[in-house]
């Protein structure tokens, strides 16, 4: 078997990369990699951010999908309220009973050595099973392994689908696939609805156009899309399976960020996915994540 890679992550790559990008007024932003992913420095997210602040910040989440936040340290109504800036607060259904007081807008969670899984510890974007899925997430770590690690990866989805062959892209526009809570949450946790209660399943199109940048982007995940109902069960498992291989081999795709105290990540949730590595077992991680939604769904 030859090593040889086709061009097209490169081509992709390359309008990724020379598009054009603005200055910064009352930020600085220092990019991580090619593919995404920058810290900004310059606020204080334990205060109410100006106008003309909040809209630097959306530019730079635009144009770079995963924002780090360095030296915050905030409270949980300070990590709410820098949530609401980008849409109404998401209420995840495993929320109430992780969350310190039962916040309903607080998915928190302890990964220590008697954990059977940790949250996100698969490519996925946060909820996608959502008839409107959630547009942007925010995680604060509160407690870090004492070795280091519990690193999250990162994954442009712009990139993901650019990267195909024409044939292919001309073959999957159209298609939509159904993403699943119950195969996110039950499937992979192990967790059950309330009673009388069913998990969210939602069709949502294989790829989407995104509202504020107008790029079109893979939207089919590993942890929550079952099945893709225009093709047959095998053509189904063989085409999601392409798709994911397609966000988990190129690295080039992808960035990790490093967690160190205070530190909160922003990410755009429907043009990035992410997972958690669990390389720090048996120490503890915590973390709790505020999630917005903007009242969008994905369109074609």
């Amino acid at each position: 078997m030859s090593f040889y890679r086709d061009y097209n992550d490169k081509q992709a790559l390359q309008s990724w990369n020379q598009r054009p990008r603005q200055t910064y007024e009352t930020i600085r932003v220092t990019p991580l990699s090619p593919a995404l992913g920058a810290e900004v420095e310059g606020l204080d997210l334990r205060q109410a951010l100006p106008p003309w602040q909040l809209d630097e910040v959306r530019r730079a989440q635009a144009e770079n999908l995963v924002l780090v936040f360095r030296n915050q340290p905030v409270s949980t109504e300070q990590h709410k309220r820098f949530g609401e800036y980008f849409g109404r607060l998401h209420r995840h259904v495993s929320a109430g009973k992780r969350a310190p007081g039962g916040d309903p807008e607080v998915l928190a969670w302890k990964t220590n050595q008697a954990s059977r899984f940790t949250a996100g510890e698969a490519w996925h974007s946060d909820v996608s099973c959502d008839p409107e899925p959630i547009t942007t997430s925010i995680l604060h770590l509160t407690r870090l392994p004492e070795i280091g690690g519990g690193d999250t990866a990162f994954a442009n989805m712009y990139l993901a689908y650019e990267s195909l062959s024409d044939s292919f892209k001309q073959f999957i526009e159209g298609l939509t696939a159904v993403h699943s809570g119950e195969e996110g949450w039950t499937n992979g946790y192990g967790d059950e609805p309330a009673p009388g209660a069913s998990f969210t399943a939602t069709e949502h199109p294989v790829v989407a156009r995104h509202p504020v940048t107008g790029r079109k982007f893979l939207f089919v995940n590993r942890a929550f899309t079952s099945h893709i109902p225009q093709l047959t069960r095998a053509e189904s498992q063989a085409v999601l399976e392409v798709l994911y291989r397609q966000v988990e081999t190129n690295l080039g795709f992808q960035t990790r960020i490093h967690w160190t105290p205070d530190t909160l990540v922003l990410w755009d949730n429907w043009a990035v996915q992410h997972q958690a590595i669990w390389d720090y077992y048996p120490y503890e991680r915590w973390g709790e994540r505020i999630s917005a939604i903007s009242g969008a769904r994905p369109q074609q």
